[in-house]
């Protein structure tokens, strides 16, 4: 354990002495920029290189939620400083939902292959969620946390290891948000604040490489929190990392507001559109977090017996349309009480790296555009390189918005005979009824320069529908 972070007891003052410790390590003055600050446009390209060509990953959530097969944290009733929603479960039955949780089919190398099987190239876990459960044995509240059930495996650590042997990207989520620790929002919320940094400083510390952090909402007030050191301790202990838009993105309007510095290092690097694709936005990396499981409550986060598996045809075609509007999927399974992913849910990720094991080019590597995406499908490019996915056609027919370059050659990938008509006014392609994918159809179109000058004052072309 990097002994910065290492924490001796369970007191609040240790927490504070931690934070304040990891803070100013290295001699360094706690208001110094940091690294995002002082990053040029290259520089932060550069280390969101990897998470652009990745454009498909593995989100996770579980815990002892999965027991009562209710929605993780939403069903405790009494959401404390909150909105309630989906209350179902008694707040102490609930609570003690971790003395049953025993996942004895737990297999993360499993896990991992499947993500690797789909493939998928990086995984985000959820390490503690809004109900304050740590899947982790947490040395700040141990009492509940992974090593006061049954089970006692550090579930992150396996985690960690199956990610990193499988050569996938690790991303941690958590929750800022704790419905159950006494001291959350209690007074300045100096106490909670100082608990869950130390937290996060935990979770980077303490499992190798981690490549990203995903948090997830707070309540309160912006003086509640100290996010200038939260971040000058991510970026100390894991250089490069990658951080979403929600470690202060407030529930409810704050009293009071951050400095512009502050609020502009706070959005992170990328949005997170939930429960929907993402709107076309290459100006601002972003990521779609979407269920696998659909529940009518809008739910389906962890294990729900009550909800349904989206089908293949629906997940390929959601994540066609994050890349073909520049964004990335991060699809979310919930395992079973007993530690497994749902059969059917793993057959459709299967199925899905079949498809990309075939198509993958049209996708890994390349942005989205030049032509904007809609219900008639999108397009992703990639050098001199444009891959139409196309949803619908006009019979066998597709009008698209005239090209400046000149196209060398059209190739329907998912098979057919696709024929280009290159105007002024209009790229033709046509392709019978019987040859068009019901799902996707890929259509390479190559050019004699590159696709990237196609867009119009940085806007993509418009597609009439």
């Amino acid at each position: 354990m990097n002994t910065r972070c290492r924490v001796k007891t369970l007191s609040v003052m240790a927490a504070l002495f931690i934070v304040m410790f990891v803070s100013r390590a290295a001699g360094v003055p706690a208001g110094e920029p940091l690294l995002p600050n002082l990053e040029s446009a290259g520089q932060r390209e550069a280390r969101l290189a990897w998470w652009r060509e990745a454009r498909f990953g593995l989100f996770i959530h579980w815990g002892p939620a999965s027991v009562n097969g209710t929605e993780i944290s939403w069903s405790r009733r009494g959401h404390p400083h909150d909105h309630p929603g989906l209350e179902s479960v008694p707040a102490e039955v609930y609570d003690a939902l971790y003395q049953r949780f025993n996942p004895v089919k737990f297999d993360a190398d499993a896990w991992m292959q499947l993500a690797r099987d789909a493939g998928m190239k990086y995984v985000v876990f959820i390490t503690k969620h809004h109900d304050g459960f740590s899947m982790w044995p947490t040395k700040l509240r141990p009492e509940y946390s992974i090593a006061a059930t049954p089970f006692q495996r550090d579930i992150c650590r396996e985690m960690a290891d199956a990610a990193h042997k499988h050569g996938l990207k690790l991303g941690w989520y958590y929750s800022t948000r704790d419905w159950t620790h006494p001291d959350y929002l209690a007074g300045d919320n100096r106490k909670y604040d100082a608990f869950y940094r130390a937290q996060v400083c935990e979770l980077l510390s303490n499992y190798g490489r981690v490549d990203m952090l995903w948090f997830d909402h707070v309540a309160g007030n912006w003086r509640d929190y100290d996010f200038q050191d939260l971040f000058n301790s991510l970026y100390r202990l894991q250089p490069g990392i990658l951080v979403n838009d929600r470690a202060a993105r407030f529930i409810r309007e704050t009293q009071d507001k951050p400095a512009p510095d502050l609020a502009s290092l706070v959005r992170g690097d990328f949005d997170t559109p939930e429960q929907r694709i993402g709107k076309f936005q290459n100006d601002r990396p972003w990521e779609s977090c979407v269920t696998m499981t659909e529940c009518k409550d809008g739910g389906g986060w962890s294990y729900r017996p009550d909800g349904r598996t989206r089908t293949f045809e629906e997940c390929l075609r959601m994540l066609a349309s994050c890349a073909s509007g520049d964004g990335n999927l991060l699809l979310n399974v919930g395992p079973t009480p007993s530690g497994e992913i749902l059969a059917e849910q793993a057959a459709v990720l299967r199925k899905l790296g079949a498809w990309l094991a075939q198509y993958g080019e049209s996708i890994y590597g390349t942005r989205g555009g030049p032509f904007r995406n809609g219900e008639w499908g999108g397009a992703t490019y990639k050098d001199k390189a444009i891959y139409l996915h196309v949803f619908r056609w006009n019979g066998d027919h597709l009008k698209l918005p005239p090209l400046k370059a000149r196209l060398l050659k059209a190739t329907a990938l998912t098979g057919g005979d696709v024929t280009a008509e290159q105007g002024r006014k209009a790229l033709q392609l046509r392709l019978a009824p019987a040859q068009q994918d019901q799902i996707d159809t890929v259509i390479k179109l190559e050019l004699d320069a590159p696709a990237a000058d196609e867009f119009r004052n940085g806007q993509p072309l418009a597609v009439a529908e």
